[in-house]
């Protein structure tokens, strides 16, 4: 085990790193969602003890490593003769911390050097190979930069399988510039209320073609304007498109489905649509209810099993399934080191059963909009036309450009929408992208 903080606090920059090692440990090792340890009560213990400009850098340096975590791992092993201790991961989590700070991050090199060897020592487990992680520094101090030039990042930063997929699915191209688009840290994107243009100025951003604002943000979510009197909220543009495939909501009777932790969920009732949100998590839901609750906007909240649950048929269903996430590898860098391929087949059969609850929710006339962050076919349009062939009574209702703001590259042939993560190129690579995102209309007759 590695030793308790106190240890390693008289070091400057040393307890950053150690909290950082432990949060990189939990998902490489212990399979844990990165983002479960930076917030709520799961987070990392030590976050809180630390100041928010360490805070701040922990969270970088861990998406940077995942981020990258092909690469690194490509440079390291190029540099062992041996491969990595197998009875000391602390090594290899060094390793990563540090050759990130020297490649990736505007860290000296002496001191990524000196505090992963640091690092290393702290651990029993690994202290007697603190001589190999200085000598691989080094080395990467000095060599490294060139070797990144030569290398096809996203490639490498990318799981094979995935990779394998996404060609098949987009073809080469397109499959390399959505790896690409994932390397890079995404911008913060906001949903409004309303004046995006005013909010875009006040928070130094840009209103998007789909009227989301897109700004960088510097410092905590919490301390930027607008965030405590309820004027917007957090929610990737792509995120924002299905709620609006329904046109105008309001008075209509609408249930999200899978709804925590409520983006949709709020921009229904904001556009005065009579909203109720169902979701299995109690704890997603006190989420969202403390988010409605900031918002000023209000929803009827019930926990239970989407797949079970009954209820006289809404005017509307939105069903956000869960899925892969593979259209989320911007902003959850963890996520391709946590999927496995056999993870798609069994939650497309999940989604196969969410689709038909929520049909059968679906009152005649009623409308119904299904999607996923999810590039996989299995998870989009396989589970639409799986549903489209047991149901005759439903038909897709194809999407018009028009619908939203005229960006024709997100419709598919049958009308549905699918944005990629390349999709919205900048020359600032932190204003550029969004998520993958698949959605489907439905109507029932």
């Amino acid at each position: 085990m590695a030793r308790p903080i106190k240890a390693v606090a008289d070091v400057p920059g040393l307890a950053v790193r150690h909290i950082a090692a432990d949060i990189l440990d939990g998902v490489l090792r212990r399979r844990r969602a990165l983002d479960e340890q930076l917030d709520g009560p799961g987070a990392n213990p030590g976050l809180a003890g630390l100041p928010e400009r360490d805070r701040a850098f922990a969270r970088a340096l861990v998406a940077t490593v995942l981020r990258r975590l092909g690469t690194l791992r490509h440079l390291i092993g190029f540099c062992l003769d041996r491969g990595l201790p197998a009875k000391a991961p602390r090594v290899e989590t060094a390793l990563l911390i540090g050759a990130a700070q020297i490649l990736f991050l505007d860290v000296p090199d002496h001191a990524a050097v000196d505090l992963a060897v640091r690092l290393t020592q702290a651990d029993h487990n690994a202290a007697r190979y603190a001589g190999l992680v200085n000598a691989v520094l080094r080395r990467l101090a000095r060599d490294g930069a060139a070797q990144v030039s030569e290398l096809d990042l996203p490639v490498l930063d990318t799981p094979s399988w995935l990779m394998a997929r996404w060609i098949a699915t987009y073809g080469a191209a397109a499959a390399h510039a959505i790896a690409a688009a994932n390397g890079h840290e995404p911008a913060l994107d906001l949903t409004v209320k309303s004046d995006p243009e005013i909010w875009a100025q006040r928070l130094d951003g840009r209103v998007l073609p789909t009227g989301s604002v897109r700004t960088i943000a510097h410092g905590a979510v919490a301390a930027l304007p607008g965030f405590a009197e309820g004027a917007w909220w957090v929610q990737d543009a792509a995120a924002a498109l299905p709620a609006r495939l329904f046109g105008p909501v309001s008075g209509r009777r609408i249930a999200d489905l899978c709804s925590a932790p409520g983006g949709k969920t709020a921009q229904l009732a904001a556009a005065e649509a009579q909203v109720t949100a169902v979701d299995r998590s109690p704890a997603r839901l006190d989420r969202l209810r403390e988010n409605l609750a900031r918002l000023s906007l209000t929803a009827e909240l019930v926990c239970a099993d989407a797949t079970e649950w009954t209820a006289a048929p809404f005017d509307a269903v939105l069903i956000d399934a869960p899925c892969s996430s593979t259209g989320t590898f911007r902003r959850r860098p963890d996520v391709p080191w946590l999927k496995r391929a056999s993870d798609i087949a069994a939650l497309a059969a999940l989604q196969r059963r969410l689709l038909a609850r929520a049909a059968a929710l679906t009152k005649s006339g009623g409308a119904l909009v299904y999607c996923t962050c999810s590039l996989e076919p299995e998870e989009g349009e396989d589970v639409v036309a799986d549903l489209l062939a047991r149901e005759p009574g439903l038909k897709r209702v194809p999407i018009a450009a028009a619908e939203i703001f005229g960006r024709e590259e997100f419709i598919t042939k049958d009308g549905d929408l699918r944005t990629l993560p390349c999709h919205f190129p900048d020359a600032d690579s932190r204003m550029a992208g969004l998520d993958g995102f698949y959605a489907a209309r439905l109507e029932k007759r």
